[in-house]
């Protein structure tokens, strides 16, 4: 696995604060864990040009032998901004478990359960991991929902939720003494500053006369724009396959029902059966404007047109990633994760989420392909595992398949 240095957000009492974490690696036959700070403290900053102006300056911490660390120094504000997927709120645990224990909110409890708990063991909070030990049920969120079914599930999600709401404040209080701010150097703090300013400044829309001009030149939004629908084509070994999919409420929802697939070999079959059978009867006729497309297909004007952006195919992925990350396309690898994980949302399967987490073997080695970072020193070989964990993912996609 990956030798790496990821900037993350923590939650807190005093409000979201940015670190650094380096998760599990292995030297001199060890196995190694660590975060920004020291014997007495994490660090952490209410904000990332203070965490830019620390690393710059800063020689004595828990990351300066990592084997990575040489290169954080150099990273931009941008850099050391933690992406969305490296957030973990966790004085908001209790608001989160106060929902029923569906995909999301299994998966975000599992994602901050890890987190605190990585944390506790590198820190030896020995009070976070008795709240965490306390109730079973942490140990299972890593496995989805299936846990939670059922009357015996429920109880399980019960007594988590019980034991949060006792004693989740220990955790946040443990962490909240954990956390240190120290000083920056005054120069160092400018300069990253000055470096947002010069990016904020980049980023501002220019307006030119061709731009207030040339309105009514824009193309016309088509018609699966406006419906809000789009045709998708996967590409599978056993050739083109085509359906549609949409986002209700951020949610993504495929054509068909029950988790599986209603798929086509062609545009035409699709079309034509959209204004028949395909009427009704599967999860797109919740879409407000399902009846627009069924009115076009059924006088025979409906045209199936797949965008670059939702062609996925899945073909070779497995075997270039056996080979290592430079055999890898990571346009279509990135794309082909993004299949995977809105099947499995739509179908609550929560197996493509867990295998495609970064915390997983799978998830990193597909991260470092599908988001290149100078800091990131590269996998080492093999992949034997990550190729055929891909594998399987493809399979259990295809076998959802009804093909008509």
């Amino acid at each position: 696995m990956a030798s790496d240095i990821v900037p993350i957000q923590l939650s807190l009492t005093d409000g979201d604060l940015v670190t650094l974490w380096a998760p599990r690696w292995r030297e001199d036959g060890e196995e190694w864990e660590a975060f920004l700070g020291d014997d007495d403290a994490l660090f952490a900053f209410p904000e990332v040009t203070q965490l830019a102006a620390f690393v710059r300056t800063a020689t004595e911490h828990d990351l300066v032998d990592h084997p990575a660390w040489s290169v954080v120094p150099d990273l931009t504000v941008a850099e050391l901004t933690p992406e969305e997927t490296q957030r973990y709120d966790i004085v908001g645990v209790p608001e989160i478990v106060a929902e029923d224990p569906d995909t999301w909110t299994v998966g975000e409890l599992a994602e901050i359960a890890e987190m605190v708990r990585s944390i506790a063991d590198v820190c030896e909070l020995d009070t976070v991991n008795d709240v965490l030990d306390a109730a079973p049920a942490f140990a299972l969120l890593r496995q989805g929902t299936l846990p939670f079914a059922g009357r015996e599930g429920m109880r399980l999600w019960t007594q988590l939720v019980e034991t949060i709401a006792r004693r989740w404040d220990e955790v946040i209080d443990a962490l909240d003494d954990l956390v240190a701010t120290p000083d920056v150097d005054a120069a160092a703090l400018a300069a990253a500053e000055k470096e947002v300013e010069v990016l904020d400044d980049a980023d501002e829309p220019t307006v030119t006369e061709a731009d207030e001009d040339g309105a009514d030149d824009e193309d016309e939004p088509g018609f699966w724009e406006e419906v809000g629908i789009d045709p998708v084509r996967i590409t599978t070994r056993d050739g083109d396959h085509y359906t549609l999919r949409c986002y209700l409420d951020d949610r993504p929802v495929f054509l068909g029902s029950d988790g599986r697939i209603d798929v086509f070999r062609s545009e035409r079959a699709l079309a034509r059966w959209l204004g028949e059978d395909g009427a009704e009867g599967h999860d797109l006729v919740t879409a407000s404007t399902w009846p627009e497309i069924v009115e076009r297909a059924g006088v025979g004007e409906l045209e199936v047109v797949v965008d670059d952006l939702n062609a996925y195919t899945l073909t070779g992925l497995a075997d270039d990633l056996a080979e290592g990350p430079s055999a890898v396309d990571g346009s279509q690898l990135e794309l082909a994760a993004e299949l995977l994980l809105d099947v499995g949302d739509w179908a609550d399967d929560d197996e493509p989420r867990r295998a495609l987490a970064e915390s997983q073997a799978l998830g990193w080695l597909v991260s470092f392909v599908t988001r290149p970072d100078p800091t990131r020193l590269a996998p080492s070989p093999p992949f034997d595992a990550e190729s055929a964990r891909f594998r399987e993912l493809v399979d259990d996609l295809v076998a959802r398949f009804r093909s008509h």
